[in-house]
């Protein structure tokens, strides 16, 4: 279930988002959290798999079109499907048809996609 973040999250958001590649150094992390909070057109998902918060899922709006900015599994729940899911479920929470990959997601979101094409 994506859940929208707030302030309590803020820890856990940050050891997500430490998991992509270009958001290593905390300064950066910072940044971007602070982004996320004050920018309307920026929307931050965290995924809750029973009791744990396992993904994170960043989203910056253009216009009606979605852009992904971030999205992050913890290491010990990949492979569960969770990413596919956050992606799935990302169009009905932001009232949009259109979702597209940022160049630094494109990989994973296509990846994604192939798997849908695969089922």
């Amino acid at each position: 279930m994506l859940l929208r973040y707030k302030k309590a999250f803020e820890k856990i958001s940050m050891g997500l988002l430490s998991f992509m590649p270009q958001e290593k150094d905390v300064k950066k992390l910072l940044e971007t959290i602070h982004q996320y909070e004050t920018d309307p057109n920026w929307h931050l998902f965290l995924w809750k798999r029973e009791e744990d918060l396992v993904g994170i899922v960043g989203v910056r709006m253009q216009d009606s079109n979605g852009i992904i900015q971030h999205i992050s599994v913890n290491p010990s729940h990949r492979g569960e499907g969770i990413g596919k899911e956050m992606i799935q479920n990302l169009p009905s929470i932001l009232h949009t048809t259109s979702i597209q990959p940022s160049d630094d997601t494109k990989s994973f979101f296509e990846k994604c996609q192939m798997e849908n094409e695969e089922e």
